[in-house]
């Protein structure tokens, strides 16, 4: 018998979040045995680190009319060559568009993957996804923390008798490199207090508000890793603010870069306004780094071990209050010790096998029926 063939499908290839989880995901089920498939609507970044079998629609994001026609055609045509078993989406548009193509051109079950906050998704695509979960449209709908279990469940029961609860994995991003090391990899400048996140580069990562903070703390410099739409904004920003010669954008980072790029911090900042996990504040407090991040309700449940928190949580939005915390991660040092024991911890909590054997559990109840009525 032929393994089972799991198809990943999820908006666009770029180094990030949502795109690490389905990658280590997909990494997990092959070892596993089964005949893992990926499929992105189009290639965003020309440094994304493509998985294996992996396949897009489009090369680039499909634009104009002739775009908007040629674009669902090669979506059908794609799930349908790749006759999956079951179909695991990722990301909004991935749920949606994706879920209903999967609906359209497939009788594979549909495990849709909860993974962007609802307040940052806009109105249309809110209405699709609750319909699609209200009609059957996915068969399951996994969620990664218990603050997106609750918000959720607030849906009727057609919907929210779908979910599933399965909190992120993530791979321990090492590095061989010294801090001094790393810093010279990266051009950053030794001996200088570095603040520093890991992010899409959108205004709902709030990270104009890190950069904020250096107008008034003058020793202080900042390193963005990643690439997105609110780039140009920032950089406008960092000029005003006349603070041009302590930010530095290094663009967007393949996953074996960022433990490199880890090394170089005294201090992570997470300011985002909305997250469902927060998977680059957890890799940074496991990696050693000090985490300063929003005090979202979701942030403060993922980043905690044993009743410990492993990050200092702020509302970003007052920047005095902020740039005092963020002080208070780079000059106590009980502090700093407590915090990188306790974001050691998370290691343990949330392993990638463990995350996978939840998966394979789901997925060996959408097999069962099946099983049942062979001879």
């Amino acid at each position: 018998m032929s393994p089972r063939r799991i198809l990943i499908i999820q908006t666009q290839g770029e180094n990030a979040g949502a795109q690490e989880v389905s990658r280590l995901i997909g990494a997990e089920l092959d070892a596993r045995g089964y005949d893992v498939r990926h499929l992105f609507f189009y290639r965003k970044s020309p440094s994304f680190d493509a998985p294996p079998n992996t396949r897009y629609c489009s090369l680039d994001r499909p634009r104009g009319i002739a775009g908007a026609l040629k674009f669902p055609a090669q979506l059908l045509r794609e799930i349908r060559d790749a006759r999956p078993d079951v179909i695991l989406t990722f990301q909004h548009y991935g749920n949606t568009v994706g879920g209903l193509a999967g609906r359209l051109a497939s009788s594979a079950p549909i495990i849709a993957n909860q993974v962007s906050a609802r307040m940052l998704m806009n109105r249309p695509v809110r209405a699709a996804d609750f319909a699609l979960g209200m009609l059957g449209g996915f068969d399951l709908i996994t969620v990664n923390s218990s603050d997106m279990l609750a918000d959720y469940a607030r849906y009727p029961n057609s919907y929210s008798k779908r979910l599933r609860y399965i909190p992120h994995g993530f791979d321990l991003k090492r590095t061989e490199l010294t801090a001094q090391q790393a810093r010279a990899a990266f051009g950053l400048p030794q001996d200088v207090p570095l603040l520093g996140s890991v992010a899409r580069l959108n205004p709902g990562k709030r990270l104009d508000a890190a950069i904020c903070t250096l107008a008034d703390n003058p020793g202080w410099h900042l390193a963005l890793a990643g690439q997105g739409p609110h780039e140009a904004e920032l950089r406008q920003l960092v000029v005003e603010k006349n603070v041009g010669n302590r930010v530095y954008f290094t663009g967007e980072l393949p996953p074996q870069r960022i433990g490199d790029f880890l090394a170089t911090l005294d201090v992570f900042v997470f300011p985002s306004q909305a997250e469902t996990f927060g998977l680059a504040a957890v890799e940074a407090a496991s990696a050693g780094v000090p985490v300063v991040a929003s005090d979202l309700p979701v942030l403060r449940e993922v980043l905690e071990v044993d009743r410990k928190a492993a990050a200092l949580f702020v509302d970003p939005a007052d920047q005095r209050q902020f740039a005092d915390t963020i002080s208070r991660a780079l000059n106590d040092d009980t502090l700093r010790a407590d915090l990188i024991a306790a974001g050691r911890g998370l290691r343990a909590r949330y392993s990638v096998a463990h995350m996978v054997d939840q998966y394979e559990q789901l997925l060996h109840g959408l097999f069962a029926p099946a099983a049942q009525l062979a001879p």
